[in-house]
C-alpha cells in the first residue's frame, strides 16, 4: 500500500492546482478583453492610456518612432523598430505590412542610427502562403543589407520554430543581415543555438513570453533563468555578435562578471531591453562601456498588441506594472 502524501505535499498540490486555475482564468479574461473594441476605444482615449503609452510605445507614427531613436542614439543607445500591428488575414495586408517596414528601413538608413527593424513572419503572411511570406522578407533583408543594418526575426509561439529558424537561415545564406530570436524557456533552444551558430548566423537570446505546455518548455523560473545563463554564456563564447535580451538583474549580473572574466570584448556582444523598461540597468550598461539596443514598439495597435502579450503569459501583468512606475 503507497503512504498517503503528507500534509505539506498536498498543501503544495492544491496551491498549484489554484495557482494553475488563476493563470488560466486570468488569460481567458484578457483574452476576452483583446476583442472588445468599445474598451479598446475607451482605453486608448483615456488619461492612464497616456501615460502608458509614452513609457513603453514609441508613438502611434513613424515619424514620432524616429524622434524616439535620434533620442535613443543621442544617449548612445541602439534601436530597433518594431511596427506594432495584428496577424494578417490577408495577403494585401501582409504586402502593406511589407512596405511599411520598408518605408522605416529606408528612413533609418538615410539617417544613419544603426537601428534595425524586428519583424514577426506572421504580419508578413507565414500563416496564409509561406511563399509569399518569404518573398515580403527576402525584400527586407534584401534593402538592410544594401544600407549596412539587419533585419532581427522575432520568435512567436514554438508551433513556428521550425519555419521561423529555415527562414532565417534561407535569408542568412541569401544576403546575410539577419538576426534569430530565440527562447531560452523552450528544451530545444541549445539545439538551435548550436545550428545557428554553426552557419555564424547572430542570434537575440529572451526568455520567452508565450504560454507553452510543459511539454515544450521549463514551467518553473528558475530552470527557465539557469537555462538562459548557460545559453547566453555559450553565445558569448561561439556565437556571431548575439544579443544578450534581458532585464532580470541577477541574470545580467552573473554574465557580466563571466564577460569580465572571460575578457570578452563589448564589440562581441550588444545587450538588449524593451523601450522603457528598466532605464535604471539601461543607463548602468551605457555608462560601463557596453552597447545596448532597444526595442521600440510604435503605430495605433498597441491595445490589442498588449493584451495579448499579457494574456500568453499573465505573469507579465506584474512585470509591466512595475516598471511603470519605476525610474
Amino acid at each position: 500500500m503507497n503512504p498517503s502524501p503528507s500534509t505539506a505535499t498536498r498543501i503544495d498540490i492544491h496551491a498549484n492546482r489554484r495557482a494553475w486555475y488563476s493563470r488560466k482564468v486570468l488569460r481567458a479574461l484578457l483574452l476576452t478583453l483583446s476583442h472588445q473594441g468599445w474598451l479598446r476605444h475607451w482605453v486608448e482615449r483615456s488619461r492612464l492610456s497616456g501615460r502608458f503609452t509614452s513609457r513603453f510605445v514609441a508613438g502611434s507614427t513613424l515619424e514620432e518612432a524616429l524622434h524616439v531613436c535620434q533620442r535613443l542614439a543621442s544617449e548612445k543607445t541602439l534601436a530597433t523598430l518594431d511596427r506594432l500591428g495584428e496577424n494578417v488575414t490577408s495577403l494585401d495586408e501582409a504586402r502593406k505590412s511589407r512596405d511599411a517596414y520598408l518605408t522605416a528601413l529606408q528612413r533609418l538608413i538615410a539617417l544613419d542610427l544603426g537601428a534595425s527593424v524586428s519583424i514577426k513572419l506572421t504580419q508578413l503572411g507565414l500563416d496564409l502562403d509561406e511563399h509569399a511570406c518569404r518573398e515580403n522578407v527576402d525584400s527586407l533583408v534584401e534593402c538592410a543589407h544594401a544600407g549596412g543594418t539587419r533585419v532581427e526575426i522575432d520568435m512567436e509561439s514554438s508551433e513556428y520554430v521550425d519555419r521561423t529558424v529555415a527562414i532565417v537561415s534561407d535569408m542568412h545564406a541569401r544576403h546575410a543581415s539577419v538576426r534569430a530570436v530565440i527562447q531560452a524557456y523552450l528544451y530545444r533552444s541549445e539545439a538551435d543555438i548550436e545550428k545557428l551558430c554553426a552557419h555564424s548566423i547572430p542570434v537575440r537570446l529572451c526568455k520567452g513570453a508565450y504560454d507553452e505546455p510543459a511539454a515544450v518548455a521549463w514551467p518553473k523560473k528558475a530552470d527557465v533563468d539557469a537555462n538562459y545563463v548557460r545559453l547566453a554564456q555559450l553565445l558569448l563564447d561561439r556565437g556571431a555578435y548575439p544579443a544578450i535580451a534581458s532585464h532580470d538583474e541577477n541574470i545580467l549580473r552573473q554574465l557580466l562578471d563571466y564577460i569580465r572574466k572571460r575578457g570578452i570584448g563589448p564589440d562581441r556582444f550588444e545587450f538588449q531591453m524593451l523601450y522603457g523598461i528598466r532605464r535604471d540597468l539601461q543607463r548602468m550598461l551605457v555608462a560601463q562601456g557596453y552597447r545596448l539596443r532597444l526595442y521600440v514598439p510604435y503605430g495605433d495597435a498597441w491595445y490589442p498588441y498588449f493584451m495579448r502579450r499579457l494574456a500568453e503569459r499573465p505573469a507579465n501583468v506584474l512585470f509591466l506594472a512595475r516598471n511603470l512606475f519605476r525610474k
